[in-house]
């Protein structure tokens, strides 16, 4: 009986078989055009062949010393301002003031601690709790106001910046020692940031895609004059939105004086905030709202990362750094717009 035959009959084809092979084949060939059909499939590739390539062409690339760095130090605090700035982006805001909560956030902790007495775990609570201050104003001068979150967020980013250099008269301040056997769970241990961003990376992952209030953040980012004749409140989802990126944006203020040991006013800044929102857009988040994913910024903040972990390993000179990664971001955005656009044809 031959093999065509054998399959029509319903006998089974020996192992090893040529038919096999083509049915493994087939199988291969759906699951790559399932990958590739999904938003962070082009950022992961991407992602992917920066880590081999610096893993090959370097020796001290995947040593523990600096995966230790480029996880906790390079990635991590990008990885966790940047999903709350998909939240806020997918919604159709944006926050600028995020890296002044990260700068003032552990000033604030240290000034509670070592002047007025707070309890270590208290005082960090409270400046958690002040970026959720920090991110009620912004909701509420932005929402309830009306004035657009660009201007709303560098006026509120100017403030906090105020205060760090007021209040310390531009000085570093050592971490209170009180607070540093609390602080080696939040920064100081050497993988203590990257875990937290991978467990908030899926906490909010679960959040956007299978939570009404992920959906509510969609809606109102695609069409809010529709979502609110669907009975979505737009100002809560705002409001909220806003409050969880400047609670992401103090805990990584902490997290790094911590992870330093020392409490800088130089750290923090819209350094942290920029590169978030390029990790945001390019792992596939919408500057006008209505599309983005947490993944997708988890993905573009390590590409981003390993390129600045990578060059300066290299020795690259840190003067065309910037061109080098401004190169790099418009490299990786061409190529996801090009992707997305495939897809919409059929032909990826």
């Amino acid at each position: 009986m031959s093999e065509t035959a054998q399959r029509a009959a319903g006998v089974a084809t020996p192992p090893g078989r040529p038919a096999l092979l083509q049915d493994l084949i087939s199988l291969l060939e759906r699951a790559g055009r399932v990958f590739m059909r999904q938003r962070e499939a082009t950022v992961f590739i991407i992602a992917a062949a920066l880590f081999l390539y610096f893993w090959l062409s370097t020796t001290t690339f995947m040593t523990n010393l600096n995966m230790s760095t480029l996880l906790s130090g390079y990635a991590a605090p990008i990885i966790i301002i940047a999903i709350g700035e998909v939240m806020l982006l997918i919604c159709g805001e944006i926050d600028l003031s995020v890296g002044f909560t990260f700068t003032f956030a552990p000033f604030l902790m240290h000034y509670m601690i070592d002047f007025y007495g707070v309890p270590a775990i208290l005082a960090i609570l409270l400046s958690l709790l002040f970026g959720v201050v920090v991110g009620w104003v912004n909701g509420f001068v932005t929402v309830t106001l009306g004035v657009p979150s660009f201007i709303t967020t560098l006026g509120t980013s100017l403030i906090l910046y105020g205060l760090v250099l007021t209040t310390s008269h531009a000085y570093p301040s050592d971490v209170p020692t009180s607070a540093l056997h609390i602080g080696k769970f939040i920064g100081s241990y050497a993988y203590a940031q990257i875990v937290w961003a991978v467990v908030l990376v899926a906490i909010f992952h679960v959040l956007l895609r299978w939570t009404p209030w992920g959906l509510h953040t969609v809606a109102v980012g695609g069409n809010q004059l529709g979502a609110r004749e669907a009975g979505i409140s737009s100002a809560r989802i705002k409001y909220g939105n806003f409050m969880f990126c400047a609670v992401l944006g103090a805990l990584v203020g902490l997290q790094t004086a911590f992870y330093d040991n020392t409490i800088d006013p130089s750290s923090g800044g819209y350094t942290p905030m920029f590169y978030s929102v390029a990790a945001a857009v390019i792992g596939g988040t919408a500057m006008l709202g209505g599309v983005g994913t947490v993944l997708g910024a988890f993905l573009g903040s390590l590409v981003l990362a390993v390129l600045e972990d990578g060059f300066l390993i290299k020795g690259i000179s840190a003067n065309p750094f910037n061109i080098i990664l401004g190169a790099a971001i418009l490299a990786a955005m061409v190529a996801n717009v090009t992707l997305a656009r495939l897809r919409g044809e059929g032909r990826a």
